[in-house]
């Protein structure tokens, strides 16, 4: 089964409805960003969520010293590297890391097999964003990444209307979204993650949503 993570997690409400509403992974943005959070305050949220649910912290060229000391802070599972991390960065982490490689030409997919990562998750280019552009990767490149043999989460411009698409010509190991299950900008529209899952799962959307 196709594993989902929610990213940009901003607040307590958005938190709780996502994993109630059946994600896997729920993301936090401690690298610049217009959702970056500050590590207490994902400690407060982390701390009143329920079990069995990963906690990822995004982090992009940050030192390793600060990304340790966070993941202690923060009780993370998992962390996510958006930056031009080097593989002997990714290696110190391992097998905690996820590295990020976003997909300018069919070639980025080279970089692949010089890391040593639990995931790769691939996510689209912008010249000026890291990350949450809401533009859609290439899936044919993604599709051909799997040949690697690393676990493939899909990333970039997935919403419930696309999803079911992506996953088919792709099959990920997971699927990652931000901007796609928000209505307002930094926090996460409960109806829009719902149906986002069950097109995940394969379920019909609820007739009332």
């Amino acid at each position: 089964m196709v594993k989902v993570k929610v990213c940009g997690i901003t607040n307590l409400k958005d938190a709780r409805e996502t994993v109630e509403s059946g994600a896997d992974a729920i993301g936090f943005i401690f690298a610049a960003s217009p959702r970056q959070i500050n590590p207490l305050a994902a400690k407060q949220m982390i701390e009143q969520l329920p079990p069995f649910v990963f906690k990822v912290g995004v982090f992009a060229n940050e030192s390793l010293i600060k990304v340790k000391r966070i993941m202690s802070l923060c009780h993370l599972d998992l962390v996510q590297l958006h930056g031009e991390e080097t593989p002997e960065y990714c290696d110190k982490l391992y097998p905690k890391a996820i590295k990020v490689i976003r997909l300018k030409s069919e070639d980025s997919i080279k970089v692949i097999p010089a890391y040593k990562a639990s995931a790769i998750l691939l996510d689209s280019y912008s010249p000026n964003e890291l990350g949450g552009t809401g533009i859609s990767v290439n899936w044919e490149w993604a599709e051909k990444a799997k040949r690697y043999g690393m676990p493939i989460i899909l990333s970039g411009g997935l919403n419930p209307d696309n999803v079911a698409d992506a996953i088919a010509k792709v099959q990920p190991y997971a699927v990652d979204v931000c901007s796609g299950v928000e209505k307002s900008f930094g926090r996460k529209d409960p109806a829009m993650v719902r149906e986002f899952i069950m097109r995940v799962r394969g379920e019909k959307q609820r007739e009332e949503e």
